[in-house]
């Protein structure tokens, strides 16, 4: 009689293995990426795609993205490590080497370029391995322990996405896709600050400067209004670029709204030194419903305005 108990230590480790390298990857981060992927897919096709063209672009897509957030860990690891926020990813843990996660992260980005070239097209695949590397070279290596304008900088590799989704439809750029790339660019700030000021201590740290290390309560908070301010402008100049109708236009004034009025009150009790880490939460899962209805719209807009034609 043959018992299978040794075979559950090594189903563990190759679990763990393989969740390790998962987690390296940031998959949450990718989440939101695809997120705003596909909507300009449907925007740039003035319908839906072939389904086999958003499948080819979303998996390309989500190797050129998983690859950067590998190396990105590699490069990061030592900081990691002093932050309670990121105690725990693979590379401070042990999980893997420094080595094998770099090669895991180079084999993504190769497989990334080949099937967005092979599959979609060379701009495609070209724009999202860019992204890599300015994401990699400039935001990681040059301005992440530098510059408190780190996150504004460094925001543009997030927001290339929406090019690679617009140019696998079309092959080309054009206005439109430069006004969604400056809508998750200017996004970014109060996206990623709100989180900043809940880890503010993490941040001091590592010794990394993020602005509300380095600069106080109030002026952050100011920054991340100002942004939303500039933010909900540019998504509504959006809506005539891209020749989209009322349900884009509503939807991007409520939830604009809805960003600049729990951003002020952020700003307001900054002021009277009642901000907490809590409220910036509150500003950080407000950013991210934001941005993924906010696509939903566009995408909801064009699709719906077809149909009823």
């Amino acid at each position: 009689m043959t018992t299978q108990a040794p075979a559950l230590p090594l189903q563990r480790a190759v679990w763990s293995t393989v969740s390790a390298y998962v987690a390296l990857t940031k998959p949450r981060i990718i989440e939101l990426l695809l997120v705003t992927t596909l909507p300009t897919m449907v925007v740039a096709q003035r319908g839906l795609p072939p389904v086999w063209l958003m499948l080819a672009t979303l998996v390309g897509g989500t190797l050129a993205a998983g690859g950067a957030n590998a190396i990105n860990m590699v490069v990061d690891r030592d900081i990691d490590g002093l932050m309670k926020r990121t105690k725990n990813r693979p590379l401070v843990t042990g999980a893997m080497t420094p080595t094998a996660a770099l090669v895991f992260a180079l084999v993504l980005e190769a497989a990334a370029f080949v099937e967005l070239w092979l599959a979609v097209n060379p701009l495609s695949a070209t724009l999202a391995v860019s992204a890599t590397l300015f994401y990699v070279f400039v935001y990681t290596i040059w301005l992440k322990r530098r510059s408190s304008q780190n996150i504004v900088i460094g925001g543009a590799a997030g927001a290339v996405p929406v090019l690679v989704g617009w140019a696998a439809v079309t092959g080309t750029l054009a206005w439109a896709p430069v006004v969604l790339f400056a809508i998750i660019f200017i996004w970014t700030p109060p996206h990623f600050w709100s989180l900043a000021v809940r880890y503010k201590e993490d941040y001091a740290a590592a010794e990394v400067p993020m602005l509300p290390v380095v600069a106080s309560m109030t002026r952050t908070t100011r920054e991340i209004f100002l942004y939303t301010g500039a933010l909900v402008a540019v998504t509504l100049l959006f809506g005539p670029v891209a020749h989209l109708g009322l349900i884009y236009m509503v939807s991007a004034a409520l939830l604009g709204g809805g960003f600049l009025f729990i951003t002020a009150r952020l700003w307001r009790l900054a002021r009277t030194d009642q901000a907490t880490g809590k409220e910036a939460m509150r500003v950080f899962g407000y950013s991210i419903t934001y941005l993924t209805v906010l696509f939903v719209a566009m995408a909801g807009d064009v699709l719906i305005t077809n149909h009823i034609h």
